[in-house]
């Protein structure tokens, strides 16, 4: 069984920078995209970056374009988000997740694979 498991979410004030890692367990994980999506409270779950395994492509959206890197270290099955000049805008459950780039790029959450169980990001002065 495939299981990605998410931490360093947390508080923090505006401006401020945190670090969210994934790290998946499991044999059978062969998901050739790895990333992230992010929901806040009435919203829709959204892609925010997302890196090709083989060749270390990325995807980000735009709201967080110069702000957010996300990263992988295949050898050892993770994933991470480099999150800095935090707004309050960036406050979500933050879901590490496998799966096809399409889930991303065009937002068809179909093709996510495998999920995280979710890291909060709470951005406030």
């Amino acid at each position: 069984e495939v299981q990605l498991v998410e931490s360093g979410g947390g508080s923090v004030q505006p401006g401020g920078s945190l670090r969210l890692s994934c790290v998946v367990s499991g044999s059978t994980f062969s998901s050739a995209y790895m990333g992230w999506f992010r929901q806040a409270p009435g919203k829709e779950r959204e892609g925010v970056a997302t890196i090709d395994r083989a060749y270390g492509g990325t995807d980000l959206a735009d709201s967080v374009k110069g702000r957010f890197t996300i990263s992988l270290d295949n050898a050892k099955n993770a994933v991470y988000l480099q999150m800095n000049g935090l707004t309050p805008e960036d406050t979500a459950m933050y879901y590490c997740a496998a799966g096809s780039r399409a889930a991303w790029v065009v937002a068809d959450l179909s093709r996510v694979e495998h999920w995280g169980q979710g890291t909060q990001v709470t951005v406030s002065s």
